[in-house]
């Protein structure tokens, strides 16, 4: 099920896992990591307890799955099976899924990804305008995914950047 058809309310605080590929999708992609994803989540448990799960494409280019563990805890290997999944379809498609050392940010309107060091680089020569806007993957709640995945430059982890 897809987070925005899911029985999950936004009010309550879920787990997420944030998958940030390094480019858009391609529809084709789009749609078999979404029959891939669906499939999976459909069978998902920890120790042979179904976990209620839901994800989202969000930007066409970041893979938002999201746990209700107030029902059912995701155990380690619940999470490394989500993680093997994620390595297959990463490999299948060299998305980037697992590479850490990118920013990604949107500039006049359009979703742009670099390198980390070329992305500093190019924010402190001024390249990149400070009007920007910054995702950021780190966040582990749906709460705070949805109200801190994307903030201005300034309220953003690449403030610090100068």
């Amino acid at each position: 099920m897809k987070i925005e058809e899911s029985n999950i309310v936004e009010t309550n605080d879920y787990r997420v896992i944030i998958y940030p590929a390094s480019r858009p999708f391609t529809t084709k992609e789009a749609k078999v990591v979404t029959e891939k994803l669906y499939d999976f989540l459909a069978g998902w448990a920890a120790h042979g307890k179904p976990l209620s799960s839901s994800f989202k494409i969000e930007k066409n280019q970041f893979i938002v799955v999201c746990v209700d563990e107030e029902k059912e805890m995701a155990s380690g290997c619940s999470i490394d099976a989500l993680g093997k999944m994620m390595r297959e379809i990463d490999e299948e498609y060299q998305l980037g899924l697992f590479d850490r050392m990118k920013a990604s940010f949107v500039e006049e309107g359009e979703v742009k990804t670099l390198k980390l060091i070329d992305f500093k680089t190019k924010l402190r020569s001024g390249e990149i305008s400070k009007d920007i806007q910054v995702f950021d993957f780190s966040k582990n709640t749906y709460l705070d995914f949805l109200s801190h995945f994307l903030l201005p430059l300034e309220k953003s982890w690449a403030a610090s950047i100068k």
